[in-house]
């Protein structure tokens, strides 16, 4: 294992404002619909759900958006988080690449999530918000949200999708110790659990089915609001800090990233580290390629469609303009909780839609493959959500050595595998079991979306 090259900066460089990407593109996100009138819904629609200070983040036009004192101070438990030099996976891969990552499983709950899950808190508890309902896929934002609202004294109820709640025992207990309770989705709590239950009474659950229920919870209780982990502006825009100090990082380790990599899910954790640089694409014409790693048993950036979709399975949500598989598609029931979700946030879709990011698929074997690899070269052991970037980052160190030219790739190293030794057991041991969806699967899923098209 070759010694690593830390590059840190002090609380005082700690970002000041979030970034709103939606300012500085030429094509905005197309609005979200009522889905009975099929009419575009304004901030109103959203206050039984969100408190008033996320829902004008979520609609505003400002490109800076000042971080409150509070939330900075508390993100300083963590923040600024490393940046390291991978020497050790480029001395393995014996490429001229060179390859960074920024480390976010250094903040309490091991994951990029608190940078959103403290700020929704904060504006929740400043207007008084009793209980927080939310969805959890791999355990990672259910964790951060409830180590949140701890700190701010608000309930906390987590719908955790089932077979990650079965798959990851101590998330659950995680969560449990920072006072959350946690129930398996699909559940008999609610109605759309138990529709779900009526239909397939063992659904392995998904992130759309746990969202339909933490929203029905928010949705039918004057003192519960929902916060999403993933997908909507506020949430991206709150992770941007990340690329943000990263930025800084390379200025002061003298160098900048050709290809910026990040594992995708709902496109938190993409924007978190991508959107800062591609704001020098989009003002300072620079050309720095921006890649989407997702799993290929749920590939909607690589193989789904471009469409008005829910967000949620049961259809409580507005209609978002996603790149979806179909709010009815339940993905395949990998380690990598985090990435099960059938679309893509609004912003992530017009993007891509202008062909402004890339986006890369990976089969789950691959993926672990790559994991082990990193952890051998750099001693950390990566979530199963961050393999899919490395499995990226990894091809193109490859196809650098191919073509015999040096670049520099960054990527986010979201968090830590320590509470997913289970997958790394079924891995090591050949029980893993890949997951292959064929073409066909793919389009009877995309057959099933009654929603509106895009024109």
């Amino acid at each position: 294992m070759t010694k690593q090259r830390k590059f840190l900066l002090s609380e005082a460089e700690m970002p000041e404002a979030w970034y709103n990407i939606t300012a500085s593109m030429a094509n905005k996100p197309l609005p979200p619909l009522n889905p009975q009138t099929q009419e575009p819904i304004g901030p109103e629609a959203l206050a039984p759900l969100f408190p008033m200070g996320l829902i004008q983040q979520e609609v505003t036009t400002e490109k800076w958006i000042t971080i409150p004192d509070e939330v900075r101070h508390l993100n300083s438990l963590w923040r600024p988080t490393p940046l390291y030099r991978a020497y050790g996976l480029e001395k393995a891969l014996d490429t001229p690449a060179k390859i960074y990552y920024k480390y976010e499983g250094v903040s309490p709950s091991g994951s990029h999530k608190p940078n959103t899950a403290i700020a929704q808190a904060y504006y929740n508890k400043q207007e008084g918000v009793k209980r927080i309902t939310t969805e959890t896929g791999a355990g990672q934002w259910g964790s951060a949200l409830s180590f949140a609202c701890q700190h701010f004294g608000i309930e906390c109820e987590v719908y955790m999708v089932k077979i990650s709640y079965n798959q990851k025992p101590y998330r659950k207990l995680m969560m449990n110790t920072w006072g959350a309770s946690v129930i398996a989705s699909p559940s008999d709590k609610t109605q759309a659990g138990q529709k779900v239950l009526a239909e397939h009474p063992d659904s392995p659950g998904s992130l759309g089915i746990a969202i339909s229920e933490a929203v029905e919870r928010a949705a039918t209780d004057e003192h519960t609001k929902y916060s999403l982990g993933s997908v909507l502006n506020h949430v991206l825009m709150h992770q941007t800090i990340i690329g943000q100090e990263a930025a800084v990082q390379m200025e002061k380790a003298g160098d900048f990233p050709d290809v910026v990599v990040s594992p995708f899910g709902g496109g938190s954790n993409f924007a978190g580290i991508a959107f800062p640089f591609l704001r020098y694409n989009l003002e300072e014409g620079k050309n720095i390629r921006c890649i989407a790693s997702e799993p290929a048993s749920c590939p909607k950036l690589t193989k789904g469609v471009f469409r008005y979709d829910f967000g949620d399975t049961i259809g409580m949500t507005p209609l978002l303009p996603m790149y979806t598989l179909g709010h009815n598609f339940v993905p395949a029931p990998i380690h990598a909780g985090g990435l099960r979700y059938h679309g893509a946030g609004v912003v992530v879709s017009q993007l891509l839609k202008d062909k402004l990011i890339a986006a890369r698929a990976h089969h789950q074997l691959e993926c672990f493959e790559a994991g082990i690899q990193f952890a051998q070269a750099e001693g950390i052991i990566p979530a199963p959500e961050a393999n899919h970037a490395i499995a990226t980052v990894i091809a193109e160190a490859q196809r650098a050595k191919e073509e015999g030219t040096s670049k520099t790739i960054l990527f986010n190293l979201c968090g830590h595998g320590n509470f997913d030794m289970a997958a790394y057991e079924d891995y090591l041991s050949g029980k893993l079991q890949e997951h292959q969806l064929t073409d066909q699967e793919i389009q009877e899923a995309i057959a099933q979306i009654d929603t509106p098209e895009i024109v």
